[in-house]
């Protein structure tokens, strides 16, 4: 039997607090781990090898993982607990852990088998070393996915039961295991190619540990859970209902993220890893703020039955969403290149790499504050049973994004970055077809990935339309993201002018101490002017400021 214990994590600043504690405690070790992985492999063939590895056998996790089960599992699950029916919560949770696992297993050992064609057909730009590299890497990185996908099933049990954090924390393990094995590499003076497969077997160990520690965790929450392979339960019916869709989307979601793949793999050496390091910063305020809101309210919002609630929890979600993914946007935009220096600025990664991966994220960048939004609303709809609108949405996001990044990337990939300043701006619209070699620089990175950035910004406010006309359609009342946004705009600029001044005051500072203080100047301006005009999330903030401090 299924036990209905909660914790002090069920308020919603709880819940979504609990949430963002886990994901930024996760995301630091995932910034260790990166910044690790760029001292070690640069922005080499090694380092590209290694990227395409994590993005390939990523599907299965993305397919099946935390945002398949989010719009099918949770509804439901949280749905049975809240009835009280925690005997059929149970037989449900089991039937859909059977399933999943067999599923799962089965696509991870063919994944193994089918290397090499996945590669080919993922990466067409990689040939002779370079892709019999990934290709190995693809085949050790693809055994521990299937561990991912079961995390997210625990996942869903846990926060279904309002215990937050463990799940969101849980890939700090995951991080871990990687980072020794960095940690070695880098000590241990270890060839690029060495090291990379080092680190996918600790990618695999990683797995183990993050999905067993949940599993424990839920073995001890509901320890009347058992698997199954019951497909025709009545709830098991609905989660699959629901699912297909959610699969679906999810599934066209990951076809943008492989459509990146295969665009900058004909790029110059150096796009897919800066596309990810880009991707890892830019995917930072996402979780933290947009991920942890919408994760938490998700088993709220399905337990209500009343329109006028579920409204008022997606506006007070998209408030408090907007108010801190906003202003990471802007700082990401003025102060972006000291806090990419600040992170990966060493070893093997140099100056003009980090120029590049901020311009990759300054593109990015324009489109956070409408992914955060999406993001509310698209749980939002979840909640109401509708998995196929926010899927249809996103293709059209995905054919936007893909379109307007193939139309630019290449005649970015034109141009350099050489000793800070760009070179080939020339050549943009009126260059060769293949990429600048800049004569006597080995090396030099390119920015055609820039291009394929902006695709995606572009793309992320027109599925932000979407679903809000969608959302009007579907829920009375349904709130507007221009009415979050809007307000805030006075503290933004605010927090812009002071981000460049500091900047460029401090620029003779090393990044890692000009990047905090930038940061924070910038913070407390942005936060005193929203206080001023009145923004509830800065009064909320600064008072919880002032009442630790005075304590």
């Amino acid at each position: 039997m299924v036990t209905s214990r909660t914790s002090p994590e069920h308020s919603p600043s709880g819940g979504s607090t609990a949430v963002a504690g886990g994901i930024f405690l996760s995301r630091l070790a995932g910034l260790v781990r990166e910044s690790l992985l760029r001292s070690v492999l640069g922005l080499g063939p090694a380092a590209d090898a290694f990227a395409a590895a994590l993005r390939i056998p990523n599907v299965l996790q993305n397919l099946l993982g935390e945002g398949s089960l989010s719009a099918s599992f949770i509804p439901v699950y949280s749905r049975l607990l809240g009835e009280g029916r925690e005997r059929e919560a149970g037989r449900a949770a089991g039937a859909v852990a059977g399933l999943l696992t067999a599923l799962a297993g089965t696509l991870t050992i063919l994944g193994i088998l089918l290397a090499r064609p996945l590669t080919m057909l993922l990466t067409p730009g990689f040939g002779g070393t370079k892709l019999d590299l990934t290709v190995d890497l693809v085949r050790i990185t693809t055994a521990g996915v299937g561990f991912l996908v079961l995390s997210a099933w625990c996942l869903g049990v846990l926060n279904s039961h309002r215990r937050f954090f463990l799940s969101y924390v849980a890939p700090v393990l995951w991080n871990a295991a990687q980072i020794a094995v960095l940690a070695a590499a880098l000590f241990g003076s270890w060839n690029p190619v060495d090291a990379a497969r080092a680190v996918a077997w600790g990618l695999v160990v990683g797995g183990v540990l993050q999905f067993g520690i949940q599993a424990v965790a839920v073995a001890r929450l509901a320890p009347g859970i058992r698997f199954s392979l019951a497909a025709r339960l009545p709830d098991v019916a609905e989660i699959r209902k629901r699912f297909g869709p959610a699969v679906l989307g999810r599934g066209v979601v990951q076809l943008s993220s492989y459509l990146d793949l295969i665009l900058a793999s004909l790029l110059a050496t150096g796009a897919v890893a800066g596309l990810l390091s880009a991707q890892m910063l830019y995917a930072l305020p996402i979780s933290l703020f947009a991920m942890s809101v919408a994760a938490s309210e998700l088993p709220e919002m399905s337990r209500s039955t009343d329109t006028a609630l579920l409204v008022e929890r997606c506006h007070a979600a998209l408030r408090r969403t907007c108010f801190f993914v906003a202003f990471s946007a802007v700082m990401y935009l003025v102060v972006g290149e000291s806090i990419v220096g600040a992170l990966f600025r060493w070893g093997a990664f140099d100056a003009d790499d980090t120029r590049a991966v901020w311009l990759i994220l300054a593109a990015y960048s324009l489109g956070l504050p409408a992914i955060g939004a999406s993001r509310i609303f698209q749980n939002t709809l979840y909640s109401v049973g509708d998995t196929k609108g926010p899927a249809r949405i996103a293709a059209i996001r995905v054919v936007t994004a893909g379109a307007l990044g193939v139309a630019l990337m290449f005649p970015l990939d034109n141009v350099s970055v050489v000793a800070g300043a760009l070179s080939g701006v020339d050549n943009i619209f009126g260059g060769g077809e293949t990429p600048l070699e800049i004569p006597g620089v080995a090396g030099a990175p390119h920015l055609g990935a820039v291009g394929l950035a902006l695709g995606s910004a572009v793309a992320a406010w027109i599925e932000l339309w979407l679903l809000t006309r969608l959302g009007r359609r579907t829920v009375k009342s349904f709130p507007s993201a221009s009415a979050s946004v809007a307000p805030l705009l006075p503290a933004l600029a605010m927090a812009a002018v002071v981000g460049l001044i500091i900047g460029s005051t401090t620029g003779g500072l090393p990044p890692q101490l000009s990047a905090p203080l930038a940061v924070t100047a910038a913070g407390i301006a942005y936060t005193g002017v929203a206080n001023l005009t009145g923004i509830g999330e800065a009064r909320l903030l600064l008072g919880q400021v002032l009442k630790r401090y005075r304590d």
